[in-house]
Parts: structure tokens; C-alpha cells; sequence
């Protein structure tokens, strides 16, 4: 439940704003009887009696549909003045992300207030959207009220054809990619430019190369102090996983790895062991030494070492080529990291999770990446910028877990999920329990877009992830 006030101050409505406290709420009401009549009263008069949009009643399939959020704007005498529905656009996936907000209307308001309740039902239904898991989120507009959606952040798209009254398809911009890439990734190259000591086709890797024999693969990883902190044994397992899919990623076999610990006291570094002991176990990576620091606060890095022939390349995708995700979709949200890690792993066996980490190596595609807290879309971005091209992402195409919506999928740590491109008509990478899909193709155009099933193409991603820039000097 939400003031009009703060609302409207947010999402920049129109109008002067009252002086004392805002004379109505906005609150849901697909489960409130009374409510809900008052609102469908209210659509009947507008856009069956007034308008003459349809002739007999308004509803649909939508009304009353399992996803279907109503929200109403309530007078402090407990009077109805306006309302909106949002829904996902089709009942066939509504965990793809594609909302739209529908059937918004406002009654007759004393005071000059139906400006500000109709900005604060719009306003109400972009953040319920979001909180819903939109990725993409429409309107069909009347083209009278087009000015007032754009005063409000929207943003015009097309004309719609058909109907009684002039329609435009309007949408509401949302930033859940651009606000994870720039709170993980987009300050490395400015940071690191001038630092790393740069290999032609090499950047952007999640290992490198060592210089001199051997095809010794190094890779280095740390694990955030806050689930050292809190969840010690969780933090040295994730340790040993990323440490281990770093090589993967590289089509390296482990050789060993070494960690600095550094922690409050010796039973707190105990539980960090348990889980870094658990993990060099499951993912056949010896811990050769490291650094133990007690007295202060929780920290975990690990430095992992493989072995191969032909490495492979973050960098060495080609525009055309197939960009396939290859996931294991099966077990679930780790405690506590709801929405945030996905557990696959921990309760994998041995050779489950060593098939799983030499897909990359048996495969040997032009490039790949393992998803990392960027998410699918981010890492994808990533694989796209080292090789100096963008990406276009088939949303529909992406297998994810049954019950999970795209939004929380797309943004999440996945446990084991493996970015690879490579030239139409190579064979997948098969990983065991892991499932490869086609998900998109590289293209030249920079940044990674999402392609709707109407064919509709939104911006997820707008220009390079990191700013390190293209692996190759000839695709720079």
C-alpha cells in the first residue's frame, strides 16, 4: 500500500500536490469483492457507456485470470475513484515477463485530483509490475491520454491498428539488467585499463593463459564477505564452484587451487574449511596452500590452475555465430539467496558435476563463459564484448527451471550455466545433466537486446558490459 504522494512525486505527475496528507491510497483488490465490483462499475460506465469502445461490457479473458493484479485508488470514505489491471500478456508463459497494464480508468474527482490519482495508478502498477517480474511492460494507450503516459516516463512505440478509438503502444522503461551490469561490471575497464597486462585474444576471460609451456590455465576468484560472514560453509563451497567453472569455462582440467581465508576467529575459518574441503572433494580440485588470516572480518579468494591444449576464448565468437546456453535446471533457491543463487551443485555426485565442467573442453566451441553474478543477459553481454560484437536473445528460447520466472533467471547466479557461441550448425555441448538451447545469435550491433515472441525487440543492454573492450586487436 502506497501514498499518491510518494507516488507521484517519483514517477513526476502532473499538477500541484496537495499540502496535507493525500486524500486516498492505492491498494490491491483482485481478492476484495466490493472493490473489485466498484472498479468494474466504474470501466462499465467509461468505456461501454461513455466511449462506446465496446457495446455490451468490457471484460475479458484477463479479468479474474490467476496472474491478474487490480489495484484501486480508495477515498478515505472508503469510495472507489479509479483503477487499473495489470497482467502477463499471455496466459501460455506468465513467467516470461511480459506484463501489460490494462483498463485504466478514473471517475469523476473533486478538487482537480483525477490527474494525480490516474498518475498514481500508473505509477502503482510500474512498480507492482516490476515486483511481478516484468521484463517488459505495455500499455495500449488512447492517443488522447499519450502526452500524459509520457509526462509520467513512458515511452511511445507505435501506432496500434484496429478499434473504434486511435491506440499507441506505450512502454515503461525498466533498468533491472543495466542496474546489476553497473553495480558488478561497468566500473572494470576504467578501473583496470591501465593496469592489466593485456594478451591478444585474451580479455574478458574468466582465466588466462600463462605465459611459457605447458597450457597451465589461471583463474582467480573471490566470494562476496557477506556470505563469508553469514554463511560460512555456503561461501567455501561456492569457492571451490567458481573457482572449478572458471577452468571449465577455459576447457582447462583442474590441476589445484590455492585460498586466502580470512577470518573473525578459528571456528569461523573451521566452517569456511568444511565448505572448501566439501568442494575440492566434489569438483576434483586439490587445494595446494594458501593464506589463513583470523582477527578480521570474513573474506574468501581462491586461485584456481588447469591444464589445456587449446584453451578456449571469451573473445573468440564471430557475428552470425549461435549463442547457446547449457544450464542445469534442476534443484532450487539456496536458503537465504531466494531469487539471488540457484543450487544445482551441492548435492550433485562426482561424476555428474564432471561432466557438467568438461563440456566446454569436449565441445571446443569458439567461445564461452560461465554465467557469473551478472546473470545470463550480463555474461552474455560480456562473451559479446570480448568479441567485439553485440547479442540478440530470444527470451522464449531460454530454458529455465519450472516455476522461475525469466526475470529472476535471467539476473540470478544459476549455479552451473555455461555461455557458448559458435557457427551455425556445430553440435551443442553436452554437459550430463545440463541442458543446451540455442538461445540468440552475435551480431555487430553492440549491447544484448531481447526478442519477444510477437517480434518485438526491447533493449536490455545498451553498449559494451565492462568497458574492457574486444579481446583482438582486429575485431577492436
Amino acid at each position: 500500500m502506497s501514498s499518491v504522494a510518494d507516488l507521484v512525486q517519483r514517477l513526476g505527475g502532473p499538477g500541484p500536490r496537495p499540502a496535507g496528507p493525500p486524500p486516498f491510497l492505492i491498494v490491491r483488490a483482485e481478492d476484495d469483492p466490493a472493490r473489485l465490483a466498484a472498479y468494474r462499475a466504474l470501466r462499465r460506465r467509461a468505456f461501454v457507456e461513455q466511449q462506446r469502445i465496446f457495446a455490451h461490457d468490457d471484460g475479458d479473458e484477463h479479468d479474474g485470470a490467476a496472474h491478474t493484479a487490480v489495484l484501486v485508488a480508495v477515498a478515505a470514505d472508503g469510495e472507489v475513484l479509479g483503477g487499473v489491471r495489470l497482467h502477463p500478456e499471455t496466459a501460455a508463459d506468465p513467467g516470461l515477463g511480459w506484463w501489460r497494464g490494462s483498463r485504466l480508468v478514473v471517475g469523476a474527482c473533486a478538487g482537480g485530483a483525477r490527474g494525480r490519482v490516474g498518475a498514481a495508478l500508473v505509477g502503482s502498477a510500474c512498480v507492482a509490475a516490476v515486483d511481478a517480474g516484468a521484463l517488459r511492460f505495455d500499455a495500449h494507450v488512447q492517443h488522447n491520454h499519450t502526452q500524459f503516459f509520457s509526462r509520467l516516463g513512458w515511452e511511445r512505440v507505435r501506432p496500434l491498428v484496429g478499434g473504434p478509438v486511435a491506440h499507441e503502444l506505450m512502454r515503461w522503461p525498466i533498468d533491472r539488467f543495466e542496474a546489476l551490469v553497473g553495480s558488478t561490471k561497468t566500473a572494470l575497464g576504467p578501473l583496470l585499463t591501465d593496469l592489466l597486462h593485456r594478451i591478444d585474444g585474451w580479455c574478458g576471460d574468466d582465466g588466462v593463459p600463462v605465459p611459457g609451456p605447458g597450457g597451465l590455465i589461471a583463474a582467480t576468484d573471490a566470494i562476496l564477505p557477506a556470505i563469508v560472514e553469514r554463511d560460512p560453509e555456503w561461501a567455501g563451497w561456492c569457492g571451490m564452484l567458481v573457482t572449478a567453472h572458471d577452468l571449465s569455462a577455459m576447457g582447462a582440467a583442474p590441476v589445484g587451487a590455492m585460498d586466502t581465508i580470512g577470518a573473525a576467529d578459528a571456528a569461523h575459518a573451521e566452517r569456511v574449511v568444511r565448505g572448501l574441503r566439501a568442494g575440492s572433494q566434489a569438483f576434483a580440485l586439490p587445494v595446494l596452500g594458501g593464506h589463513t588470516t583470523r582477527g578480521v572480518p570474513g573474506s574468501l579468494s581462491g586461485t584456481g590452475f588447469g591444464r589445456a591444449e587449446r584453451p578456449v576464448p571469451a573473445g573468440g565468437g564471430r557475428c552470425g555465430d549461435v549463442l547457446t546456453l547449457t544450464a542445469d535446471l534442476e534443484g532450487g533457491w539456496r536458503p537465504g539467496y531466494r531469487a539471488r543463487q540457484w543450487d544445482c551443485t551441492s548435492w550433485r555426485s562426482r561424476d555428474e558435476l564432471a561432466a557438467m565442467l568438461g563440456a566446454v573442453a569436449a565441445a571446443q566451441p569458439r567461445a564461452a563463459k560461465d554465467v557469473s553474478m551478472a546473470g545470463i543477459v550480463g555474461t552474455a553481454g560480456m562473451l559479446a564484448e570480448a568479441s567485439g560484437c553485440g547479442t540478440e536473445i530470444d527470451v522464449a528460447a531460454v530454458p529455465r527451471p519450472h516455476d522461475v520466472c525469466a526475470a529472476d533467471w535471467l539476473t540470478c547466479f544459476p549455479g552451473f550455466a555455461m555461455l557458448t557461441a559458435d557457427r551455425a550448425g556445430a553440435p551443442a555441448p553436452v554437459a550430463g545433466p545440463a541442458v543446451p538451447a540455442a538461445i540468440g545469435r552475435l551480431d555487430a550491433r553492440p549491447g544484448v537486446r531481447l526478442r519477444w515472441p510477437d517480434g518485438d525487440v526491447t533493449v536490455a543492454l545498451d553498449g559494451s558490459v565492462t568497458g574492457l573492450g574486444p579481446a583482438n586487436r582486429e575485431a577492436a
